[in-house]
């Protein structure tokens, strides 16, 4: 009888332990499905961030846009971090195109000399404004009818990323080079 009495209870600790508290579905604790009901109201002192509009409608416009900030080693350190973030991935961290998906997608060596010799400072920063072929647009052209643009980066740091490309990004692959081969 004492056997039987055991059994019983060990079968209904199974049934115990669930009805803990910490044995409640996350899946279905009360919270607020995307897309579901009314979107909440921002709160009061809350800025809403959409970034600076571009005032050009395609990247042939900026060809000869000069960049209104000085390439001193804050901006070029800036734009270091801001191209490891968003530009990276596809481009390598020091732009040698030398990612694991560089290849599949033609991402392009931006430390080659027709980079860094040809391409002025407007078009690059055109490019990440109005992306290219297979790059993503990381601006906000407001001239454009249908808006394209991610947001990601407002104006001021795209010209940051640019003089990174220009006056940091060679020297930055060049070292990177150098140790691989060490």
């Amino acid at each position: 009888m004492k056997l039987k009495s055991i059994v019983a209870a060990g079968m209904m600790m199974p049934a115990v332990a669930l009805a803990w508290p910490w044995s409640t579905d996350m899946m279905n604790q009360p919270s607020i499905k995307p897309q579901e009901g009314q979107m909440a109201t921002y709160p009061a002192g809350v800025i809403p961030v959409t970034g600076i509009p571009t005032t050009v409608s395609s990247r042939e416009e900026t060809r000869e846009m000069k960049n209104p900030i000085e390439p001193t080693v804050v901006s070029i350190d800036t734009g270091r971090k801001l191209f490891k973030i968003y530009c990276g991935a596809c481009h390598g961290n020091t732009g040698g195109a030398d990612s694991p998906v560089s290849g599949k997608i033609g991402a392009i060596d931006l430390t080659d000399s027709y980079v860094q010799e040809n391409l002025t400072e407007g078009w690059l920063w055109g490019t990440i404004t109005f992306g290219s072929y297979v790059m993503p647009s990381y601006g906000v052209p407001s001239a454009r009818p249908d808006s394209r643009g991610s947001n990601d980066l407002n104006v001021e740091e795209r010209w940051h990323v640019v003089n990174y490309m220009k006056h940091g990004m060679v020297s930055d692959h060049a070292a990177k080079t150098q140790a691989a081969v060490q």
